[in-house]
């Protein structure tokens, strides 16, 4: 090979391996981010963002028991409310007559205006459960959901918020990188 010749392949090289570097993660990413899996099965987390909020409930919420509700609806799936890679909320069906979830007074802190969905993804900035924050918007998670948020790194994961179509007050804020969501009121603006 001539002089001139072997910085070119060196550059293609170069352009190759970086291709390679990119498209790995995001195949990956793509296979793990709510795609169906073998059997039927539905990922959770991992990056999918549901194209929606859950749909209105209708009709009996189910029975309210002492005990708490299994959430792992399938095989790997949480023990926490969670969306399916089908855009099925798993865990909203208690409907608007849940007491848990009633507020004397709803929207004390005025309404979230920064965004809903897919289309508006914030980086959570701090906190825990009883204050969180991103944005100069503060959220706190209802105190009997807390629980369902054990793994969410208040400083860095990514999070969507849904309006809640049956309860008053309250917005669901998911986790992209887990796929769970919690409850939770908004506290304003800071």
């Amino acid at each position: 090979m001539s002089a001139k010749v072997i910085p070119i392949v060196h550059r293609l090289l170069g352009v190759l391996v970086l291709m390679a570097m990119i498209a790995v993660p995001l195949f990956a990413q793509g296979r793990s981010a709510g795609q169906a899996q073998p059997g039927g099965r539905h990922a959770v987390g991992g990056g999918h963002i549901p194209a929606h909020g859950p749909a209105r409930v209708h009709g009996q919420p189910p029975a309210v028991g002492v005990a708490r509700p299994n959430y792992s609806d399938e095989r790997g799936h949480p023990n926490a409310p969670h969306v399916h890679g089908n855009d099925r909320w798993v865990g909203h069906d208690s409907g608007p007559m849940d007491a848990r979830l009633h507020l004397d007074h709803p929207w004390e802190h005025g309404h979230f205006t920064g965004g809903f969905g897919r289309g508006h993804i914030f980086r959570l900035q701090g906190g825990n459960p009883e204050r969180f924050w991103f944005g100069g918007n503060y959220f706190s998670v209802a105190p009997f959901e807390s629980e369902f948020c054990d793994g969410w790194l208040w400083d860095s994961d990514s999070i969507a918020i849904y309006e809640d179509p049956d309860h008053v007050g309250w917005y669901l804020a998911y986790n992209v990188r887990l796929g769970t969501y919690v409850h939770v009121t908004y506290l304003g603006a800071g």
